[in-house]
């Protein structure tokens, strides 16, 4: 061949490629798509009995471009489900009774698909392939509708940013899915946490509480879990969560966001000063403040300033909304610990906005959420609750202590929590003394109920109400003997990594009651 041929057969091909790339400009941008791994996938589908179960979780028949393989791969699906054979013949049957099998195509068609692939070897990593394209579809879908709806003039903006997140939420959490981890995997990680955890000295495995006794059980708050704190109105709850926020963020530098749906994030701000500044409360409410009174506030608030504590007051705050904040602060402030006061005031939004079901059920899914965002974020999620009525109808002065089976609404807040602490003040109920005399005047109880990987127990605190916060307890305290009864092997002493004699009661861990017969969960 010439030099002159073999130069103008290159420009014939520039030329060709060149009307290509108008032809394609001039149509638009097509999608991303991979139908020939869509081909090869449906067909080795059909060629080996095993290849669906190593798909099955990635795949989904939306995520398929072409809308005769949505077809298709949705009657593999069924087939799946009713555990038949997967091939040729029983696929052609299964789309035939859906009336679908012409519309795909016929059965030439089925037939023709097994022919793209020799085996099913690869198959795992060309239907994450097909997933990634279908991701990309999705994020183009909601950029473009965002865009759409950012150029009216009648958008609310804030809707529009909700409507955003969502979207973008949903796209992850439905698609991309954790892979299931090797024993071997595990066990390094859990080495190298333990070896971490070998250099501490204090004991203290989580978000310090700043409380001593409950630090001894607890070891702070610990990594995924949810900890339900439940009380009867007026007994501290919002007190005691602040003064844990106040320590975790204060003294340990630990960044906490508190998300308030029942007080204003200026009226919790003033709680925190108050118990800060050592200043009454109620002359903080109403300005009335000395000058020396004055002083001693711009003195003592300086640490609190500077405290990495997030405060977010929206009211009737739904999950959505809660998971998607949470995530931004994680990202944003790597947020060690999230608040929520309280559980009943959220909202469980279903499908489309809607809330779903009864309240007990939507509870349950609001519970379940608090766990999965703690999981996901890996962060201790502290929420607290109201109880039931039944604590004030119970007789005695020891009936009013609180059980599990005073949560209220929901069962579920029990079965998902990791943690279910009960607050009780003996003096709310006009009980002065305990059975040996000694006075209950600002004590107050955190009752250990629930403890999935530890012990139970009763934590002796100091409520100070004209700070409205909750401090160590000073003198020695012993738990109620009707408590102590109940386990009398209880230990009295802490665990060695405490020097000191402890003044908590603590109760071997609920796992050590069943027997060898019995499953623990």
């Amino acid at each position: 061949m010439s030099i002159d041929n073999e130069q103008g057969g290159k420009n014939s091909i520039s030329a060709r490629k060149a009307r290509l790339n108008t032809t394609v400009n001039t149509m638009g941008k097509l999608p991303p798509q991979a139908l020939d791994l869509e081909e090869a996938v449906l067909g080795a589908l059909m060629l080996e009995k095993d290849a669906l179960s190593a798909v099955i979780d990635i795949l989904k028949p939306e995520v398929f471009y072409q809308e005769a393989h949505q077809k298709i791969f949705a009657a593999i699906h069924m087939l799946f489900e009713k555990s038949k054979p997967v091939d040729i013949l029983t696929v052609t049957a299964e789309l035939r009774q859906m009336g679908t099998l012409e519309m795909v195509g016929g059965a030439y068609y089925i037939t023709n698909l097994t022919n793209r692939v020799a085996s099913a070897a690869n198959i795992e990593f060309h239907a994450r392939i097909i997933s990634q394209k279908y991701i990309q579809r999705e994020l183009i879908r909601i950029s473009t509708d965002i865009i759409t709806n950012a150029y009216e003039d009648t958008t609310d903006i804030f809707d529009l940013l909700d409507h955003a997140e969502k979207g973008l939420f949903d796209i992850a959490q439905n698609n991309l899915r954790r892979d299931t981890q090797k024993m071997d995997d595990i066990i390094k990680q859990s080495l190298a946490t333990l070896e971490e955890l070998r250099t501490k000295t204090d004991g203290l495995t989580g978000v310090p509480t700043g409380f001593t006794g409950l630090d001894r059980i607890t070891g702070g708050w610990q990594k995924q879990d949810l900890v339900i704190i439940a009380a009867r109105p007026a007994m501290g709850k919002t007190a005691f969560v602040l003064t844990c926020a106040r320590n975790a963020t204060v003294d340990f530098q630990k960044p906490t966001v508190v998300f308030s749906l029942e007080m204003s994030s200026v009226q919790l701000v003033n709680r925190l000063i108050s118990g800060e500044a050592e200043i009454e409360q109620e002359k903080i409410r109403k300005g009335n403040l000395q000058e020396w009174e004055w002083q001693q506030l711009h003195s003592k608030i300086g640490r609190l300033t500077e405290a990495p504590l997030l405060i977010d007051d929206t009211p009737a705050l739904n999950i959505f909304e809660f998971r998607a904040k949470c995530r931004r602060l994680k990202s944003q402030y790597d947020i060690q610990l999230v608040i929520v006061d309280y559980l009943q005031l959220m909202h469980g939004k279903g499908e489309g906005g809607k809330g779903g079901g009864n309240r007990e059920q939507e509870i349950g899914s609001i519970s379940r959420a608090l766990k999965s965002v703690a999981k996901e974020l890996d962060v201790p999620v502290l929420a607290l609750s109201q109880l039931s009525r039944a604590v004030e109808s119970r007789p005695g002065l020891q009936g009013k202590r609180p059980m599990l089976s005073d949560l209220r609404e929901s069962g579920s807040i029990e079965q998902d929590a990791d943690m279910v602490l009960f607050l009780y003040r003996p003096e709310y109920y006009g009980i002065t003394e305990d059975e040996q005399g000694r006075s209950q005047a600002g004590i107050g109880e955190v009752i250990i109920a629930k403890h999935r990987n530890g012990e139970t127990g009763i934590v002796p605190l100091r409520f100070v109400g004209k700070f409205v916060k909750f401090t160590d307890l000073e003198e020695d305290f012993t738990a109620p003997s009707s408590f102590a009864a109940a386990d009398p092997s209880a230990g009295m002493y802490p665990s060695q990594d405490f020097e000191k004699q402890s003044n908590v009661i603590i109760r071997p861990s609920k796992m050590d009651d069943y027997s060898d017969d019995e499953p623990p969960f």
